[in-house]
């Protein structure tokens, strides 16, 4: 039931009232230096007022998710935390679901090239351009700010995250976020509104099968790539990879661990615990220990619940400098 004029300014008011009391009872000092997290704490209350007077979630358009089918190398190479019996159908065709076909092992040709391990990363300076979230809700235009800056076409500064911040109310929808703001499609409208074309939310049944989606898009196209880590919760920007073989080669290659840009850092997470450096090399049992399937708590997603999501370059640039 649509709430009234009335009902929605009380619940405005309210909200207002929390964030005064967040203020009197934790202190200007204690927010200003996160004393027991109550930054944090603030700049959740901020971005819940922040929702509210921004109205309702605009029920639009938004890309679509492109829900690639598991081939079989990616049954085979299961992690010890996952079971396909879990993740939804795939084949099925609904609202906001593009089925990708994979091809069979019987329709791949045998590569001739050798099997050899891979390193590949398309930063070769890190810290360069990393971008620390201002806000603790700010991951994801901190994300959308770091491949922009790998690509030069943003900077890593904070007027220019605010600058992201400011904007998504252009981009966001309810059939991307149900609370508004921030989903994967957001930030491919955002990618694509500063001249990163060609960036496309993808989902996979297996965690593996996401991670050589993506090293593959990272190494045709020489652009980062981002994971949606902590369950959908959390944004991790993924520029390089080691893997056992070259996965636009070999359709099995294993993907080892990631080279991960984490804007969170170097604040520490009381679920997560500490946050890592800029390019720091994520291994396997980092990876399945954050980079879990989607699973968000405002309601269902049909074409995200239980898959582990991506958002993905699809146009090959120059390689950055």
């Amino acid at each position: 039931m649509t709430s009234t004029p009335k009902r929605r300014l009380h619940r405005r008011l309210l909200l207002i009232t929390a964030l005064g009391l967040v203020l009197a009872v934790v202190g200007v000092g204690a927010v200003t230096t996160n004393t027991l997290g109550a930054g944090h704490l603030f700049d959740r209350v901020v971005a819940k007022v922040d929702r509210v007077l921004a109205g309702p979630v605009p029920d639009r358009s938004a890309p679509d998710t492109v829900v690639a089918s598991t081939p079989p190398e990616d049954v085979a190479d299961l992690d010890p935390d996952e079971s396909l019996m879990r993740t939804p159908a795939v084949s099925a065709v609904g609202p906001g679901i593009t089925p990708v076909p994979v091809p069979t092992a019987s329709s791949t040709p045998t590569p001739t090239v050798p099997r050899v391990p891979i390193t590949f990363d398309v930063v070769a300076d890190h810290k360069a351009v990393f971008a620390h979230e201002q806000k603790v809700t700010w991951c994801a235009p901190a994300g959308v700010q770091m491949v922009l800056a790998t690509l030069h076409l943003g900077n890593t500064s904070n007027a220019f995250q605010r600058e992201l911040v400011g904007r998504i109310h252009e981009w966001e929808s309810y059939k991307d976020s149900h609370n508004g703001d921030w989903g994967p499609s957001a930030m491919a409208l955002a990618l694509d509104a500063y001249g990163a074309k060609g960036y496309e939310v993808h989902a996979y049944q297996t965690r593996q099968g996401a991670l050589r989606g993506a090293a593959k898009a990272i190494m045709k196209t020489n652009s980062p790539a981002i994971l949606l880590a902590w369950r959908g919760a959390h944004t991790w920007v993924m520029t390089g990879f080691k893997a056992d073989a070259d996965p636009t080669v070999f359709s099995n290659a294993k993907i080892l661990g990631t080279y991960i840009q984490d804007p969170w850092y170097p604040d520490v997470s009381s679920i997560w615990g500490p946050s890592d450096p800029p390019g720091t090399f994520q291994n396997n049992a980092e990876m399945i220990r954050n980079y879990l399937p989607w699973k968000r708590p405002e309601g269902a997603y049909p074409s995200r619940d239980g898959l582990y999501i991506t958002v993905l370059p699809t146009i090959p640039v120059s390689p950055p400098g």
